[in-house]
């Protein structure tokens, strides 16, 4: 039975300087460095929720964000 996602991986990019810790932590190996040594992801339909890349980022270039707090904020948005 497939898992029902309940957060997504929001990145930022600009603020990775590359430390590759977020990558060794994943126990699933979601994500990697590209060719400016910058995080990215690989397959986020891997991803287990389990915090180990946003809480150990030094740089706080990881957060597991709420999909039901980003849908209600899309639809304000779309109300307004």
């Amino acid at each position: 039975m497939a898992r029902v996602k309940k957060k997504r991986l929001l990145l930022r990019r600009e603020w990775c300087k590359g430390c590759n810790i977020c990558v060794a932590f994943c126990p699933t190996h979601v994500l990697g460095l590209d060719e400016e040594n910058r995080i990215q992801i690989l397959d986020e339909s891997r991803c287990i929720e389990c915090y180990l890349c946003e809480w150990r980022c030094p740089d706080f270039a990881i957060e597991l964000v709420d999909l039901a707090s980003e849908e209600a904020d899309g639809a304000k948005e779309g109300a307004a």
